[in-house]
């Protein structure tokens, strides 16, 4: 997996979520991590651990047509 900047990986996470139609909440739960920890990410404030990025990576695959941009984007070397 390709290194990811910070604010980079604010927008992955914006994103993934957008296209999921997830609130935060719904996409914490998702992913087993608290709400505060995906409103961080998306502030820019913390990273997601490698597992989280793991999981959402999944997620984009699980997508198909509708992740593959974000994939392609996010975590293509």
């Amino acid at each position: 997996m390709p290194a990811i900047e910070q604010t980079e990986l604010a927008e992955l996470v914006r994103q993934t979520r957008a296209a999921l139609e997830l609130s935060q909440v719904k996409f914490a739960a998702k992913l087993g991590v608290s709400f505060q920890s995906v409103n961080r990410w998306e502030n820019g404030r913390t990273k997601p651990l490698p597992l989280a990025l793991k999981q959402i990576e999944a997620l984009l695959h699980q997508m198909g047509a509708r992740g593959k941009d974000l994939l392609a984007k996010y975590f293509c070397e």
